[in-house]
């Protein structure tokens, strides 16, 4: 290995480990899902069944295993904690940058340092590589079956086509049937607009088919075998019935994921769009023949089909949320990576409106991070906005200067890296407070002369799954008939005496705190009289 091969994977995997690895465990688990995830793996592994998810001691069928397999691989090394539930999609994430790495050096060598790190920091792929979920496992292994689907699109390597499908077979563990019928259309979409129409038929390859079948399948066919509901539960209701309907609640317009894109695309947004309308531009995009397309065509159309693709697909899609679009994001990075190779090539200096609203867009996340403490009085109003300027314009002056885009990807890792680094060392206690279930448990914990049981009235989900974590226990809910008979602690929204009382009528209830950052109180409730 060369000095500056060396170079580039040192500055690859500093980068990586600090956005993805460092202070996993600032803050809590915040949202619904992230503590239900952690505490689904935390009960696989308890009653040590592979096989069968579980939350409160039920079957839990929404999710495929493969995080949870991660997770609780992760629990039985590391012990049960928030960062060890975050450390699968942080892994997941950092192999995926390596793919892009690999790929590039292979076919745009010279620029595989430019695009790994464009990918890496990209506001999506970093939220989501130190979140607790399934979703960056399935865009990650989604992200490397694609590639190696190229590479053997050029190159007709069979082990390329085989590593296209594990990665798939992983993608289906992680997130379910999604996996291959997105990649379907992609290829779909690139087959038609490149004029190849035997593409698909290719890559129908039966040892491939088989491969993945071995990897992807056995788990489908053992947990429908432990519970006969699966089918019902994962592919009817929250597969199709996901798609074609608001049977969970997240409606959205159908634009939805166009802002929710250009966002998960930041720091890069502004120059993905340019990348991608330059590419609709060229002939070859709108004249379907395999002959006008050269290597570097193809791949910037099969990176743009990649992108716009996803995007379209769930926009379909009668439940949105926005980690559905994470498996676009890295080829809008990849693409910003073709039009700099491509601008340096033809010594191109990019629109000076074009260099400044790169600038404001990629300094803006600075000044947001800081806002968060300026409303908690701990900063001046103006910090934030000051440095995002001056960011802004240093970020501008530079791209203008002799340097040019050789410059950018530094440039724009340095609000990136300030951003994370805010978040982390003056957001991260409000965020903790705010957020998550993890101070609670602790000040109860504080308290308590013994472990006792929790239960909760009134709550979000993210408080009671959230409990259930911290506290390693199933929650009970009193709105549901779900009184413990016996001596436990009740954590309830404020004001919700009355209600108490009436619930647990002849039991003594003393109050023993409120957390104020959620306005949640919690009391002592005596055990239950016999009959």
């Amino acid at each position: 290995m060369n000095h500056r091969r060396r170079i580039d994977w040192l500055l690859l995997i500093g980068f990586s480990s600090f956005l993805y690895f460092f202070g996993l465990s600032h803050f809590g688990l915040v949202g619904a899902d992230e503590p239900r995830y952690a505490e689904v793996a935390r009960e696989m592994l308890a009653r040590r069944d592979w096989i069968t998810p579980v939350l409160g001691n039920q079957p839990w069928l929404e999710k495929p295993p493969l995080y949870y397999w991660q997770a609780m691989v992760a629990y039985d090394i590391f012990g049960v904690s928030d960062w060890a539930s975050r450390l699968p999609s942080a892994i997941d994430a950092t192999l995926m940058v390596i793919a892009v790495f690999c790929f590039l050096g292979k076919f745009r060598p010279g620029f595989q340092l430019d695009g790994a790190l464009m990918t890496a920091s990209t506001a999506g792929v970093i939220g989501f590589a130190r979140a607790a979920s399934t979703d960056m496992p399935v865009a990650a292994f989604f992200t490397i079956a694609l590639l190696a689907w190229y590479a053997w699109y050029q190159t007709g390597s069979k082990l390329c086509l085989s590593g296209c499908y594990l990665a798939l077979a992983l993608a289906t563990l992680a997130k379910g049937p999604v996996a291959p019928f997105l990649a379907a259309a992609i290829l779909g979409a690139f087959a038609w607009r490149s004029g190849d129409y035997r593409l698909l038929g290719r890559t129908l390859w039966i040892p491939g088919i088989l491969l993945f079948s071995l990897i992807a399948l056995p788990w489908y066919v053992a947990v429908e075998m432990k519970n006969p509901e699966f089918f019902q539960v994962f592919i009817v209701e929250h597969n199709l019935s996901r798609f074609a309907t608001n049977l969970y609640h997240h409606p959205q317009p159908f634009w939805y994921f166009l802002p929710v894109t250009l966002l998960g695309l930041v720091p890069w947004t502004i120059f993905t769009v340019a990348a991608l309308a330059e590419g609709i531009r060229q002939p070859s995009w709108w004249v379907r023949s395999s002959a006008m397309l050269s290597s570097e065509k193809a791949l910037n159309l099969f990176q743009a089909v990649w992108l716009v693709v996803p995007v379209v697909f769930f926009s379909l899609s009668r439940s949105k949320l926005p980690g559905y679009i994470l498996p676009a994001l890295p080829a809008g990075a990849l693409l910003v990576a073709e039009y700099v190779e491509r601008s340096l090539a033809a010594d191109h200096r990019p629109a000076l409106g074009l260099i400044l609203l790169h600038s404001i867009v990629a300094s803006a996340t600075v000044g947001l991070a800081i806002q968060y403490p300026v409303f908690e009085h701990r900063l001046r109003w103006g910090v934030g906005t000051a440095m995002g300027c001056a960011l802004a314009i240093g970020i501008a002056i530079t791209l203008r200067s002799r340097v040019g885009l050789q410059a950018l990807r530094f440039v724009t890792l340095v609000p990136v890296v300030l951003t994370v680094a805010i978040l982390l060392r003056l957001d991260a206690p409000d965020l903790d407070n705010t957020l998550s279930a993890r101070p609670l448990v602790a000040e109860i914990s504080r308290l308590e002369t013994r472990r006792l049981p929790l239960a909760v009235l009134g709550v979000s989900r993210e408080v009671e799954y959230g409990l259930a974590f911290y506290g390693q226990q199933t929650i009970p809910r009193y709105e549901a008939g779900q009184i413990p008979a016996g001596e436990h602690l009740l954590v309830a929204k404020e004001g919700s005496e009355t209600e108490i009382t009436k619930r647990v009528t002849g039991r003594r209830v003393s109050y023993l705190g409120t957390f104020a950052p959620q306005r949640l109180t919690y009391y002592w409730v005596a055990a239950g009289r016999g009959p």
